[in-house]
Parts: C-alpha cells; structure tokens; sequence
C-alpha cells in the first residue's frame, strides 16, 4: 500500500434509561417478557392517543449531560422522524433534531497514547423501535413491541477518535459515568448499549474528511474492535484500487469477520422531521437545573482518590472495586457494617471475581448483600466457621444471596470449639498414623500439614486448623518428653 492513511471515526451510541415506565406511556420498561405484553395504545401508535413525557427520562438526560461537560438547553422540542418499517408501529419515531436537550460536551478518556478529550456534538432523548424476530421455518417475520416506546439516550460524538483503542476507551468511560449515575445498566449484549461507528479514512495531512460509513450490529467491545479494523482495511483497499467510498449503512457480521450493505446512508432531509404537534416544548427551569448539579454523584475519579485517603488497601484493589458502580457501593456498604476493609477486598477480589468469570457474569449482576457478606466476615472473625467452610458458605450467598447464619445453623458447619471431641479427634488420628507421628518427631514439618488434615477430616471440616494445629503439637511434644 503506497498511501498512508488515517483513520477518522465518530459514534452514534444508544442507551437504554433504566426508568421503570416507557418514554411517553405507563408500560413496563424492563428487559424481556413475552412478546407484546409491554403494550398499551399509545405504544403502539394506536390512533388518537397522546403521548406524555416520563419526566425521568428528562432527568436523567440533564445527569448525563452535565456528567459529559454539556450545555443544557433550557428549552427543547421533541421532533417526529418519518419512516416506514414494521417495528415503527406510528410510522414515525419521536426523537430530537433541531433542539436537543444537550451540546456542545465533551468526556477525557486515556489511552497508551496519552490523554486527550473526545467531543460530544449533542445528546437527546427518544423513544426505541419495536423489534423484528425473523421465523426461517415458516418464511415470515414477527414483531414484539414490548421495547417500542422504551426510552433511549443517543449520544453523538465528534469525529476525534483514531483508531480502536480510543472508541473502546471512550465507550468504558460513557459506560462507567452513566453506570455511576444510575442512569442504565448499559449491558451491550442485552441491547441497553448500542453503538453505531461512523468511520471514513483519510490519506495522512488532508484536511478534509473522506467519505464515511455507519456501521451496526455491535453488541460487544470485541464486536467493535474487529468491525473497525474490518472497515478501516476495506476503505483503503478500496482507495488503493481506484475505487471510492459509498457513503451507506453496513452491518457487521462478526462470525464472519466482514461487513455487507444494508441501505444507502439517509440525510435528515430523507426523514422528513418536523416538530412533534402532541408534545409542548420542555421549559428548565434554572432552580431544578442546579438542584440536577448539586445531586450529580461521586464519580470514579474522585472516588479513587478517597479510597486512597480512607481504605487501607492496595491501588490495585481500588482500580478494580471502582471498575463498577456496584461493585463499589457494595464493598463500602459492607466496610461501613463490619469495618474490615481490607477482609471486604479480599473476598471481592478472589472469591468474587472467580465466581464471576466461572458464571459469565458481570459486576452488576452481583446477587449478595452487603448486610450478609459483612455477616460472613463476622462469623469467621469470631472463629464461628473456618476459612474452608467460609468459602462453601459464600458461595450459597453469591448464588442466592443465602443468610450466612442461617445457612451455617441448617448445614450444621458451625465450628466444634468443644476441646475433649477436638482431643478424642487428636488422639485419634496420631494413633493411626505412626510413621507421620515418627517424620515429624525426625524433623519433617510437612508431615504435621498431614495430620491437621486428617484430624480435620475426622472433625468433618468443623475445626479450627489453627487450634488443630496447636493441639497437635502439644500433643506430640508431650510424648516426645
């Protein structure tokens, strides 16, 4: 390839507002359910009916817009965008164009390349489409309007990026400040984060942009980073050959590892937006604006720092525990009920995180309380069970949220602190074992981890090992004398 090329991407992203109720009507908004039963018609876009802002949607596009650095616009207007599909059941999707409720932003992200700030041209609100499943069996398409009406953010930033790492670090970031906000779960593969890339290359010192495409379909970061560099090398092969960009919608197939056009790209002008006739503008009044500043949350930066002055813990634990919202809530809801910081962090940590990726779930999915992990922590403080029952009894919690006593008292783990049963054990297990008796009394040190085990086994795991192991050596130095 003779040219150097540079990459320009901005993006589209999409996030599903985790509000109990639709955009404009009293439906469910949850994730799932049987097909069409999160209806009712005005999200169905039955005539007559009239739609009514949840004023929560609104609340939480001023959080996230003031999060991102934007202008709040103190008025705006909802618009109807035109276009005919099945899943559009009024022929028209309500959205924002020629008064959004936020520009002008813009968020820092990091990268091996250093520091730099992506742009944010705009943020509105608007209402999701219904979703079509496609029956191969019986050559038809069906239509589930349970999402139709579902409250979205669209999130359009400027055409700063470079290359992957830099959309990959911009999405954690809008992930993590909408998380932190409480705003969405933003769980790509469920759908409540979409990402549209809008991507052209440029030979390396033009100023002019080349001619872009948009591409969907991508539901993991993963996803992401191959269609990029898909697209990239398919852009200036195509330059390289002679050929030019067709500005158009493409989707990625990510088994295959290659885009396919869907449709030539649309210009505003194609959608025929006028201002919706149903919905009066939205007026901000200045006073609730900054009530909206004063209840923004503690963001991770900030949070990271405290850490750093409160908790004793490594700054490695406090990168990964502020990774997630939820998990941050919970490790410092179970300090503040057990004051163990350092205990709280090593579950989370190990037994946490391993139970995490063994189930192919995510941090938000996290099931236990506080209230019982710092009960957990408790037990095993006041010696009540081991370390080896503890982690049994963890991960009931972790897969049911168990009540650690509770569990402990049906389970019978309890720890045996009664001394002659421990000494019967003791007495026991060195009996039967005379040439470990011997190894350890000859020097060997190993051979006392062998009988605290099988004393241990004796016991049913119900024993302290440490008071096994001091019983023991007592034991055998009194028949050494």
């Amino acid at each position: 390839m003779g040219k150097r090329y540079e990459t320009v991407i901005g993006l589209e992203v999409h996030v599903e507002l985790a509000t109990k109720t639709k955009i404009f009507c009293g439906c469910p908004a949850a994730f799932g359910g049987a097909p069409n039963t999160h209806v009712c018609p005005v999200c169905t876009g039955m005539p007559g009916t009239l739609p009514v802002l949840n004023k929560k949607v609104l609340e939480y596009a001023v959080a996230v817009g003031l999060a991102a650095n934007c202008k709040i616009s103190e008025y705006c207007k909802f618009d109807r965008k035109n276009y005919f599909y099945p899943d559009n059941p009024q022929n028209y999707q309500i959205s924002q164009l020629y008064l959004p409720i936020c520009t002008d932003g813009g968020v820092e992200i990091e990268t091996e390349a250093g520091k730099k700030t992506v742009g944010i041209h705009e943020i509105h609100m608007e209402e999701d489409a219904g979703k079509l499943i496609h029956d191969e069996w019986e050559d038809c398409s069906l239509v589930d309007y349970n999402r139709s009406g579902v409250p979205l953010l669209e999130i359009v930033s400027r055409p700063d990026m470079r290359n992957a790492e830099e959309v990959i670090a911009y999405l954690e970031k809008l992930r993590m400040m909408i998380q932190y906000l409480g705003a969405s779960d933003c769980k790509l593969q469920e759908g409540s984060m979409r990402a549209d890339v809008n991507l052209s290359v440029r030979e390396e010192g033009a100023e002019k942009y080349g001619t872009r495409t948009e591409m969907k379909n991508l539901n993991s970061f993963r996803a992401i980073r191959r269609a990029i560099e898909g697209e990239r090398e398919r852009q200036m092969e195509l330059l390289e050959a002679g050929g030019r960009v067709i500005q158009e919608t493409r989707r990625w197939d990510d088994n295959k590892g290659e885009s396919y056009a869907m449709r030539s790209k649309e210009d505003a002008k194609d959608y025929r937006y006028f201002p919706d006739p149903d919905l009066p503008p939205i007026v901000i009044d200045k006073a609730w604006l900054e009530e909206m500043k004063k209840a923004q949350p503690e963001f991770r930066p900030e949070k990271i720092k405290r850490y750093q002055k409160e908790y004793d813990i490594p700054d490695y634990d406090i990168e990964i525990i502020t990774a997630s919202k939820r998990m941050a809530d919970i490790f410092e809801e179970t300090v503040e009920r057990c004051g163990q910081p350092k205990k709280v962090s090593n579950w989370l940590m190990v037994e946490t995180l391993r139970l995490l990726k063994e189930n192919g779930m995510e941090p938000e999915d996290i099931r236990f309380s506080p209230e019982n992990l710092a009960k957990l922590i408790k037990m095993t403080d006041a010696k009540e069970i081991n370390s080896s029952v503890a982690k049994e009894v963890f991960e009931a919690m972790f897969d049911r949220n168990a009540d650690p006593e509770k569990y402990v008292e049906e389970q019978g783990l309890k720890t045996v602190n009664d001394e002659s049963a421990l000494r019967e054990a003791v007495e026991k297990v060195i009996a039967g074992n005379p040439k470990s008796v011997e190894d350890y009394r000859n020097g060997k040190e190993k051979a006392i981890g062998f009988l605290v085990g099988q004393t241990m086994k004796e016991m049913k795991g119900k024993a302290d090992p440490g008071e096994v192991n001091k019983l023991l050596r007592e034991w055998l130095q009194e028949m050494k004398e």
